[in-house]
């Protein structure tokens, strides 16, 4: 077990400016939304971005395939996401960004509503486009 919550945000854009939170349905990510109960059902993409988070994703092969199939709007990879920020569409770009999240104590929660607060620890993954990479 760790002490804090490390937590990948992958974010799709269209013009690289803007960048748009993907939702995962069993892991935070929304400040607002607390945690489901999903015992003993076991989400695969969620429980692995857990993982994944605890090292690079140069140390996760299948990372770099998740965002080249997000890149390519792939139905079997949206579906695992709570929702896509582009509908059936693909973005142009995609990168993610590696945050701390820890809950927020009553009082916060009472002011803001929010369940959760982040500190961003630094970019996880770099943006990428098509155009950008090349498949060996």
């Amino acid at each position: 077990m760790t002490t804090t919550r490390q937590e990948i945000v992958i974010q799709g854009s269209n013009d690289g400016t803007t960048w748009v939170d993907y939702s995962f349905r069993y892991k935070p990510g929304d400040l607002r939304r607390g945690l489901p109960l999903v015992a003993p059902h076991q989400p695969r993409l969620d429980w692995q971005m857990w993982f994944a988070a605890l090292s690079s994703y140069q140390s996760n092969d299948w990372f770099l395939n998740l965002m080249v199939r997000l890149l390519h709007g792939s139905p079997g990879v949206t579906r695992l996401f709570e929702r896509t920020p582009f509908g059936n569409s693909p973005p142009r770009y995609v990168r993610a960004l590696l945050y701390e999240y820890k809950f927020t104590s009553l009082a916060e929660h009472g002011t803001t509503g929010n369940r959760w607060k982040r500190d961003l620890r630094g970019v996880y993954f770099p943006a990428i486009s098509l155009d950008s990479i090349q498949i060996k």
